[in-house]
C-alpha cells in the first residue's frame, strides 16, 4: 500500500488542496476548524478543482476525503452571502452555481473516483461522498443527512444518491429522521463500500485509487457511462428540482428557527411555517 507521504501537493487553494502521485490525485477538503464545512471560497475551490481533473488526461483515478477530524458537516451555516431580493439565503443561486457543477462533475468524470470518509459526512458533504464512484470510510465515520434538523430538504443530489444506493424505505428514514448512520451500519445498508480502521483508511484509500490510477480507464469510464444511463440519466432535473424545493424551505419560519437553534445550542421548536 501507498503511505501518506507518497502523495505530494500539487496545489494548495486554501480551503482545498490538490495532491499527485503520477496518475493519481488526492483531492482534500481543507477548513478542518470547521470540520470542512462548505463556504463560498471551498465550493468555488472544489467546483473548479474537479472540473479541471475531469479534463486532466495525466490523471487516471482520484481520491476525495477530508482534513482534519471530519471528511465534511456539511454547508457552513455562517455563510450566507447571497441573499434573494425578499432577504432570504439564495440557496437556489448557491446550489446551481456552485454546488450542482462538483456532482455533476464527478458523475460525468471519464475516470474513477473514491471518497475516503475519514468522519463526519453530513448534508452536502454526504452528497459529497454518495457522489464518488466508491465510498470507504473509517470505523469512526458517520453519516448523515443533516438537513430536516434545520427545517430543510436533501440537496447536492442526495435524494437521488441515497435511493439508489439503499432504496426508498431506508432513505426515506434517513432523510425523515436526520439521526447519525455508523459506517459499519452503513455498510451493511449498501451506502458505502468498504469499512477500516481509522489507522487504516487512508493507507488503504490511497492503495484503492493507487491501483485503479494503473488500470483501464477506458474500462473504468464506460463502466460510469452505464450506471449513469441506467440510475442518473435525470440527475440534472432532479438537482434543478431540489434547489427549487429547497429555496421554498429557505424562505421558511422552520429554517430561520432550525438555524437559530443551532447557533444557540438549544432544540429547535419547529412550528410547520
Amino acid at each position: 500500500m501507498t503511505s501518506a507521504t507518497e502523495f505530494e501537493l500539487d496545489r494548495d487553494l486554501g480551503a482545498v488542496r490538490l495532491y499527485r502521485r503520477g496518475t493519481a490525485a488526492k483531492l482534500e477538503l481543507n477548513r478542518p476548524e470547521r470540520l470542512n464545512a462548505w463556504n463560498e471560497e471551498l465550493g468555488i475551490a472544489l467546483r473548479d478543482t474537479v472540473l479541471d481533473l475531469a479534463v486532466d488526461s495525466s490523471v487516471r483515478a482520484v481520491l476525495v476525503t477530508g482534513s482534519g477530524r471530519a471528511f465534511s458537516s456539511g454547508a457552513d451555516l455562517r455563510d450566507s452571502r447571497e441573499q434573494t431580493p425578499e432577504g432570504h439565503p439564495d440557496v437556489y443561486k448557491v446550489l446551481t452555481e456552485r454546488y450542482h457543477p462538483i456532482i455533476t462533475g464527478i458523475r460525468s468524470m471519464p475516470k474513477p473516483v473514491v471518497a475516503a470518509v475519514n468522519g463526519p459526512a453530513a448534508g452536502i458533504g454526504l452528497s459529497l461522498a454518495l457522489s464518488c464512484d466508491l465510498v470507504v470510510a473509517a470505523e469512526s465515520a458517520y453519516c448523515l443527512l443533516a438537513f430536516v434538523n434545520i427545517g430543510l430538504v436533501p440537496d447536492g443530489g442526495s435524494s437521488v444518491l441515497v435511493p439508489t444506493r439503499v432504496g426508498f424505505a431506508r432513505a426515506a428514514e434517513l432523510a425523515m429522521l436526520g439521526e447519525r448512520l455508523s459506517s459499519q451500519q452503513a455498510l451493511d445498508w449498501g451506502l458505502i463500500n468498504r469499512v477500516w480502521p481509522d489507522d487504516e483508511l487512508m493507507p488503504q484509500a490511497e492503495g484503492l485509487v493507487w491501483r485503479l490510477s494503473n488500470g483501464p480507464t477506458r474500462s473504468y469510464a464506460g463502466t460510469k457511462r452505464q450506471l449513469n444511463a441506467w440510475l442518473y440519466s435525470r440527475i440534472d432535473d432532479q438537482l434543478e428540482f431540489e434547489a427549487q424545493v429547497q429555496q421554498e424551505m429557505a424562505a421558511s419560519s422552520d429554517f430561520a428557527e432550525g438555524v437559530a437553534a443551532f447557533a444557540e445550542r438549544r432544540t429547535p421548536i419547529f412550528t410547520g411555517e
